[in-house]
């Protein structure tokens, strides 16, 4: 771990061990994306382990409710398929770059058992559903910008094989990178290659070949 995030560590306990077993905390460094995931308190929340990488970072990116520089109580479905109820915080150093995040899940399982039983009354209830947008677009793809700056750090566009730029492509589609406008030419201006080649791999990603 980073010295950047030993003080943001100490703050995870703190919050895990003030809301209990229900919460879990989770610490991402992005300047190594594939493998963002560096610290966890109580992991029983989604069943997440050290060395994975981030799933929902770009979308919260995106989203309209993101405001200095956090995102509370927004809703995900975990891979162990609990609802979790979620806030985020993005991490920022000295000189204003993008470092990591931090994640706070709580399971809403036990509250959803309640409300089972409050709809079995209130039949008319519904789901309420979170919206997205664009809040702030600049500092939105100065973000982006650096998350595809540290997925691409070590890579030597001259020596890069084809097989090794489409992986890395993938893993940018899966994330959700591209739905930055911009994205593909800084892709391919960091990858020493044209547009048009990426828009390439990505129809080939996407099997449309």
């Amino acid at each position: 771990m980073r010295d950047f995030f030993i003080q943001y560590a100490n703050i995870a306990e703190a919050i895990q061990k003030t809301f209990g077993s229900g919460c879990e905390v989770v610490l991402h460094d992005l300047k190594t994306p594939e493998h963002s995931l560096i610290y966890i308190v109580n992991n029983t929340v989604t069943g997440r382990q050290v060395g994975d990488s981030f799933s929902q970072l770009v979308n919260l990116m995106y989203s309209k409710e993101l405001a200095n520089n956090h995102i509370a109580n927004y809703y995900f479905r975990a891979p162990n398929g609990k609802l979790i109820k979620s806030s985020t915080v993005f991490l920022f150093d000295g000189d204003g770059e993008l470092e990591g995040a931090m994640c706070i899940n709580c399971d809403t399982s036990r509250i959803l058992e309640q409300i089972g039983f409050l709809q079995s009354l209130l039949p008319n209830c519904s789901e309420i559903q979170r919206t997205e947008g664009i809040d702030d677009e600049i500092h939105v793809k100065q973000m982006v910008t650096s998350l595809i700056d540290s997925i691409l750090r070590d890579c030597d566009p001259q020596h890069m094989s084809r097989d090794a730029r489409i992986e890395k492509i993938r893993f940018m589609e899966e994330k959700g990178i591209f739905l930055m406008k911009g994205a593909i030419e800084h892709v391919a201006d960091q990858m020493g290659i044209n547009k048009v080649t990426v828009y390439g791999y990505l129809d080939e990603i996407r099997g449309k070949r």
